[in-house]
């Protein structure tokens, strides 16, 4: 089987710190290779993989801003479009710009929808009419038909297990008024428990007025964008992740990741949180504030190594791997009837 992962060029492959989209492109293109798949990386040209790469963009458009995104992003698309007779298969994690060519693809075009921008987008969906992947249940669009749910993979190796913790609380991702930073910190202090926030200022005026002002480097504590070996250590020396969502969450990595450390979680209830989150077990799916700090207590006495044996279970980079390769199987036997 040749297979071209179509990755997205804002960030590289794997990205060095923050890019969900590209890690999870990585991810699986490894394990494709490691499987035994013919694979073909296009991503940015800096990017680091066992399998070939193909490249347009010299690196992502959020690191060198000279870059237009929409621009490379074009070109990028146009260049695996032109080389995709070469494969059985390409899988798209780019969104909605490459099912604008749909009709144009020469093999079948398996597209992972990593999460709606926004319904203005749907048309290019609708239009090109699959065949699709979501990430959960929860993010299914009633207006698509879908082949199967693939919830992400981790990787354990990157996500080692933490038996001890700490006191500390955590609160990694985006900062962003969807991602709930200042709402973290009013947890975390109602619960007598010092937050560490780590992630990309993704709204710059909301981190100067809403978490910035709050950062004392004492009972709150701003590390920046970690990459992936210090997000281990915070997530695995932390008593519980604090993920209080304002939006439809359509999976969250940060959520996997912190309880494959063995942290449980105590996430809003939005979006894929109750599909991800084992009540009780890798943490507390609330309702509000009020709930998330009488959660935190009681997250942070769960088993640490249930919640990461689970965690394994449920989220490793090898099952995605697995599940992924069944859904090429079915695409593919239903291309060839």
């Amino acid at each position: 089987m040749r297979v071209a992962v179509l990755a997205p060029i804002a960030w590289r492959t794997p990205p060095a710190d923050y890019g969900p989209w590209e890690q999870v492109a990585s991810l699986l293109t490894e394990g494709l290779v490691s499987a035994g798949v013919e694979v073909t990386l296009f991503a940015t040209g800096d990017s680091r993989t066992t399998a070939a790469l193909d490249w347009v963009a010299p690196r992502g458009y959020e690191v060198d801003r000279a870059l237009d995104g929409r621009v490379w992003e074009a070109l990028h698309v146009s260049h695996a479009l032109g080389r995709a007779a070469d494969f059985d298969l390409v899988h798209n994690h780019l969104d909605w710009l490459p099912l604008a060519f749909a009709e144009h693809w020469p093999v079948p075009l398996l597209t992972t929808i990593h999460g709606f921008s926004g319904p203005g987008i749907l048309p290019a969906y609708q239009r090109a009419g699959g065949p699709y992947v979501s990430i959960s249940d929860a993010d299914r669009s009633p207006q698509l038909s879908y082949v199967a749910t693939v919830h992400h993979g981790v990787d354990p190796d990157q996500l080692p297990f933490s038996a001890t913790g700490g006191d500390d609380l955590v609160c990694l991702g985006r900062i962003h008024p969807d991602k709930g930073t200042a709402e973290a910190i009013d947890i975390a202090q109602r619960a007598g428990r010092r937050l560490v926030i780590c992630g990309i200022v993704h709204d710059h005026s909301y981190f100067r007025e809403h978490v910035l002002p709050r950062v004392d480097d004492e009972r709150v504590v701003y590390l920046g964008s970690v990459g992936p070996r210090e997000r281990a250590e915070v997530l695995g020396r932390s008593a519980a992740l604090l993920h209080p969502v304002a939006f439809d969450e359509p999976f969250g990595l940060a959520v996997v990741e912190s309880m494959m450390c063995g942290t449980p979680v105590v996430a809003f209830d939005r979006g894929a949180m109750p599909e991800v989150v084992d009540e009780g077990v890798t943490g507390y799916v609330v309702a509000d504030t009020d709930e998330a700090v009488a959660a935190v207590a009681r997250a942070a006495a769960l088993d640490r190594a249930v919640c990461h044996d689970v965690a394994a279970k449920r989220f490793s980079a090898q099952r995605m791997v697995h599940d992924y390769l069944e859904v090429y199987e079915r695409v593919l036997s239903a291309a060839s009837s």
